[in-house]
């Protein structure tokens, strides 16, 4: 995979990738500075992609896609260590596949972008990286109606009712309608279908949840 910024600066680019077994200057500081940069920027993707999940469950999520051993499968994918500057004693011993040190060179790549290009180049990069790796990544075991329900009571608003439809087909194949209504924050009611009366309450949730999203913010 090809790293997604043409540097303007080539020489960040190579900084960021010498060990500090090459002596000085090296990429410590760019990687201090591409830790924190990483952070912020997957932080905020991850608000924007899960707007019902509290301030534990987003950590949790930040802590699974920015560790190192996440950041050295996305610096083995770029193929970074075919391109790490490292000193002789690191040469010797495989460096190039160690984790530690393709997660650090990750991060300062990162920042050198960011040094080369600003921030809007340094968040587009990040998106590009991590945005499939999020939609992939499971938030959590709850259950729509589980996180429609916890999202009402964090507001101090009515639970949800669920209303079964309908019910037909052959007792082996069944289908079953049931709507999902809430009140507040606004007067909202779908329905789910599917196999189970169960799996139709959770489309309906679902889809409340989405609804939900789709309210202007006063």
């Amino acid at each position: 995979m090809e790293f997604p910024h043409h540097f303007r600066n080539p020489a960040l680019a190579d900084l960021a990738l010498t060990h500090r077994s090459v002596g000085k200057p090296n990429n410590e500081r760019l990687e201090f500075l591409g830790d924190a940069l990483l952070g912020v920027t997957v932080a905020e993707l991850l608000y924007d992609a899960h707007p019902f999940a509290s301030e534990g469950e987003l950590s949790r999520l930040r802590s699974q896609l920015v560790n190192g051993q996440a950041l050295a499968v996305i610096a083995r994918e770029l193929e970074l260590g075919d391109r790490l500057k490292l000193g002789p004693g690191e040469l010797k011993s495989g460096g190039f596949r160690r984790e530690s040190i393709l997660a650090d060179a990750f991060e300062a790549l990162i920042a050198a972008v960011y040094l080369d290009d600003g921030y809007d180049a340094c968040r587009q990069v990040v998106r590009r990286l991590f945005t499939p790796r999020i939609a992939e990544l499971k938030r959590s075991s709850k259950d729509a109606k589980t996180r429609l329900q916890e999202w009402l009571q964090g507001k101090g608003l009515p639970l949800p009712v669920y209303e079964l439809i309908d019910s037909y087909g052959e007792d082996h194949a069944k289908t079953f309608d049931v709507s999902c209504s809430i009140d507040e924050p606004a007067a909202i009611r779908v329905e789910g279908r599917a196999g189970s009366r169960r799996a139709a309450e959770q489309e309906a949730a679902e889809s409340v949840l989405r609804r939900i999203q789709e309210i202007p913010k006063s």
